[in-house]
């Protein structure tokens, strides 16, 4: 076949799956997130029906009544849990109590229709490694997600090139276990990447080869593949990864990023906030940034995506998931709502509120408290922002969220001229003050960072501002750490890096250890660190 010939053809089918994805988008749009919610509920319920825990809550019971009825029943019936409670109430139900915690759980229609076959191994900021069942109908609904993105993306932006070229997947581990015959755990990544559809694998870089290597020989060999393959039109992954990941093209190339990616269209970011990263990112690519598009992903649920044009996510509650949502103010002191906490559906949420998430998922989560919050913009269409985990800064009475630190962290860089890499802040409840630890490329002087993260956070939250004036708070104590230095302490004293190991932004132990074993890491071990290393977070799908 000739040149010519070739490029007609890939000419035609470009025109084909342009005419697929605007179809599959005019769907999208047309739903009714309200009545899908209500349909996804009735599914949900009508699937657990014959498992253990819907014998346990008669979800027989309420077949049949409305969906007001049954939503009140089901209310007053199910407690939400934690992780924790489930792995105790159900997950280990029939197996012997050694290896709870310690192992998969063997989950054959206990809170899900017949035998849980995928698990994602997500590892807490202060608990052992999660088990959270994978079914393979969230699986399929991860994809339609995914392709759902992806087609909104191409309908509102027709002049796009990335149905012509490829996406950099920068995936964390992809490490599987084989629990036993046919079920397996893993990173999100490894099972996303091990059981995609055959017909991706053109187009998803990198190779199963690179994908594999250690953190420090992947990135390396991801950013050579950026630079040497012009057919890379899409990066997926979280900021601070993909900051690295361009910094290293830089190194590299040795030239500007809008000459060495030219052709590098879309960077699709989650997992966590983008807010204190956007300053450096742009500044990367001199004001010719690619477009950006953010999703909530995560392990149980796939939540939200931004449509290209609007400046926000929506609420995606057509995936296989039923969202209630808890009232920030109704946390306990841990940031955990009580069982019978009051909650609301999607219907009753409101502008401007921000919500603890709970989840009733298919791969048989029931109201589980997943620890993400978000604030709705609007109800009509239902755009979200993140809003952090809900953990926050209570140890002096202060109640400083996750939200508030990022807002100040990102602020500092704005007017600094200081570039924070990464960060975290913790309680001195002693010297009644906040530690706060920052990973920097350049040092503008602790005293100015302190002042400006201070004021910030007057600015931001009255209860801080209220306890300064009083001196009920003191002034914060500021360390500045090398750029990678939080991620190097990460791997000598946590032991973790990659996979799916996050760097909290608040110090989650109660007695504020975290935060002082970063501080005293590099206490003892001041040089500057050299070493290209990546902290992890949820996975994205494909």
């Amino acid at each position: 076949m000739s040149i010519l010939a070739r490029a007609q053809n890939v000419g035609v089918l470009q025109r084909l799956l342009h005419s697929q994805a605007v179809k599959r988008a005019d769907t999208f749009n047309r739903q009714d997130p309200l009545a899908a919610q209500q349909r996804i509920f009735r599914e949900l319920l009508e699937s657990g029906a014959t498992t253990q825990f819907g014998r346990d809550n008669n979800f027989a019971r309420i077949r049949g009544v409305s969906f007001d009825a049954a939503y009140r029943y089901y209310q007053n019936r199910v407690p939400i849990r934690s992780y924790q409670n489930f792995m105790t109430d159900y997950f280990y139900l029939n197996q012997p109590t050694s290896s709870m915690g310690g192992s998969v759980p063997d989950l054959d229609n206990i809170t899900w229709p017949d035998s849980i076959t995928m698990f994602c191994e997500t590892s807490g900021t202060t608990a052992p490694t999660k088990f959270i069942p994978f079914s393979a109908q969230m699986f399929a609904e991860n994809r339609r997600a995914a392709l759902d993105m992806m087609a909104c993306y191409l309908t509102a932006n027709p002049e796009s090139q990335i149905l012509q070229g490829k996406v950099l997947y920068m995936s964390g581990s992809t490490r599987l276990t084989k629990v036993k015959r046919g079920v397996w755990s893993g990173d999100m990544s490894a099972l996303t990447l091990r059981f995609r559809p055959w017909y991706l694998t053109p187009f998803v870089e990198p190779n199963s080869e690179i994908s594999a290597l250690p953190w420090e020989e992947k990135l390396q060999a991801m950013a050579e593949l950026l630079v040497r393959d012009n057919q890379i039109r899409v990066i997926s992954g979280v900021p601070p990864w993909i900051i690295l990941l361009l910094k290293r093209c830089m190194e590299i190339g040795g030239k500007p990023l809008s000459q060495l990616l030219p052709n590098l269209e879309l960077i699709i970011h989650g997992g966590t906030s983008i807010l204190p990263y956007r300053k450096e990112l742009e500044s990367l690519f001199d004001g010719g940034t690619p477009n950006l598009l953010e999703l909530l992903p995560s392990s149980e649920a796939f939540m939200a995506f931004q449509q290209f044009g609007e400046t926000q996510m929506r609420l995606t509650p057509y995936y296989g998931v039923f969202f209630e949502f808890v009232r920030f103010e109704d946390l306990d002191e841990q940031g955990k709502p009580a069982p019978y906490a009051h909650a609301v559906p999607l219907e009753r949420v409101e502008v401007g509120q921000r919500y603890a998430v709970i989840l009733s998922t298919c791969s048989g989560l029931w109201r589980y408290h997943i620890g993400d919050t978000i604030r709705f913009t609007s109800t009509s269409p239902h755009h979200i922002e993140f809003t952090g985990r809900d953990r926050f800064l209570d140890k002096l009475e202060e109640k400083v969220t996750q939200e508030e630190v990022e807002q100040a962290v990102a602020h500092l860089n704005k007017t600094s001229g200081v570039n924070v890499r990464e960060f975290m802040v913790g309680a001195d409840t002693q010297a009644r003050r906040h530690r706060w630890v920052l990973a920097v490329q350049n040092d503008i002087g602790v005293d100015d960072a302190t002042k400006i993260l201070d004021t910030t956070l007057c600015s931001l939250n009255a209860d801080y501002a209220t306890f300064r004036s009083q001196g009920r708070i003191n002034a914060p104590d500021v360390m500045f750490v090398p750029e990678n230095g939080i991620y190097q302490w990460s791997q000598a004293e946590r032991g973790k890096l990659g996979g799916q190991s996050k760097i909290p932004h608040i110090d989650p132990t109660p007695d504020s250890s975290m935060i002082m074993s970063l501080q005293q890491f590099h206490t003892i071990i001041p040089q500057t660190i050299h070493t290209h290393t990546i902290p992890n977070s949820e996975p994205l799908p494909l």
